[in-house]
């Protein structure tokens, strides 16, 4: 019984587009498996880990019975991928088993019934419903995932806070030891307050679907779920369960000492003072004197690195240290000319923005040096 005919692309898109998400070990041996549905004219792959479930939907040609199978995944992506270009794949239902044929090549999978594929349950409570264009949510998403926990035991630190509230879209994300914030315009006067803590996974495949591109992408944020609608695909995720830090209370408000840096300039400085910094202690000190910053590294075999900036301040001089792959983040994942710094004394968070503009913070905490 033929399930569906197409071209290898075709169906190599949708598939790796959901596969991401699909661990190689599972206590759950379906899980490992995409469910592929064959509706009249459409075809959808399916793939859950239980906290994330995505759709790719595609249309095909010619219109056919509504049938649906289970396959292995990173299988069926790899003979997928290992086909000629252009080649014209027939997937066809024999028993409990997947044949896959194109021109001579032939494979035959196990599968696992369709029915007993796990499915997120819908969305409960009242939801905030907004879309922007699936390049702006993309560059928002780089502006702060690189300051989310990564294994941190404050499990609500290992994801990204999202907030719908007065009519904007605020993102944060924090492992406590820097905070980053970005934010947009909605223009939506009556859109409900939302504030929830998306996973981690969630963040990454969503970074990697989203396109550089106008078109929209739709999101439903509820009490216990997350909708991301864009393309062909539907993206649906459930929410970390915690309480996120009041990152008001950790964005300074004033700072005495304030720089404006070239951010390429910064950047070239701090990447040749990382290349002597080591895996374990990745300090750097910021000397800043009146007209000058310095940037110091030096390491356990007394070796020693030294850049200086000119900068345009005068006033009262500060040693001061930075954890540099800090730094490097936030300097890598902006696109402006210059940024701004404001500092208090050695003890006081360190907070960059970008001139002119308040919809980005990044606060950095110092470290003894």
């Amino acid at each position: 019984m033929v399930l569906v005919k197409a071209k290898r692309d075709d169906l190599l898109g949708p598939l790796s587009a959901v596969s991401g998400i699909i661990e190689r070990r599972h206590t759950l041996p379906i899980l490992s498996n995409v469910l592929i549905e064959r509706s009249a004219s459409a075809l959808a792959f399916l793939a859950t880990d239980i906290e994330i479930q995505i759709i790719s939907r595609g249309s095909i040609e010619p219109a056919g019975e509504a049938r649906a199978v289970t396959v292995g995944a990173r299988k069926l992506v790899d003979i997928l991928r290992a086909l000629p270009e252009g080649a014209e794949v027939t997937l066809q239902q024999q028993d409990k088993r997947l044949l896959v044929k194109a021109g001579k090549s032939r494979f035959v999978l196990q599968t696992l019934p369709a029915e007993d594929f796990p499915r997120l349950a819908k969305p409960a409570g009242e939801a905030a419903r907004f879309a922007l264009p699936q390049k702006a949510l993309r560059r928002l998403l780089g502006l702060v995932q690189y300051a989310m926990a990564q294994q941190d035991i404050r499990y609500y630190l290992n994801g990204l806070l999202m907030v719908t509230d007065g009519g904007a879209l605020r993102l944060v994300a924090t492992d406590g030891h820097r905070l980053a914030f970005a934010s947009r315009e909605l223009g939506l006067k009556d859109l409900p307050k939302q504030e929830v803590i998306l996973p981690r996974k969630t963040i990454i495949e969503l970074t990697k679907l989203l396109g550089e591109t106008d078109d929209p992408v739709s999101i439903e944020l509820s009490p216990n779920q997350a909708r991301f609608s864009f393309g062909d695909v539907l993206l649906i995720s459930k929410l970390v369960d915690g309480k996120f830090p009041d990152y008001g209370r950790v964005i300074p408000q004033e700072q005495p000492k304030h720089l404006r840096l070239k951010r390429g300039e910064l950047l070239a400085a701090l990447q040749r003072a990382a290349i002597l910094t080591s895996d374990k202690f990745r300090g750097v000190r910021w000397v800043l004197s009146n007209g000058a910053l310095k940037i110091m590294c030096t390491n356990t075999e007394q070796e020693e690195a030294q850049e200086e900036l000119d900068v345009d301040y005068k006033g009262d001089g500060l040693d001061i240290g930075f954890n540099v792959g800090y730094l490097l983040d936030v300097l890598n994942n902006l696109e402006t000319e210059e940024i701004d710094c404001g500092l208090g004394d050695a003890n006081s968070s360190a907070l960059f923005t970008v001139p002119g503009k308040a919809d980005f913070k990044y606060v950095v905490m110092p470290m003894r040096i």
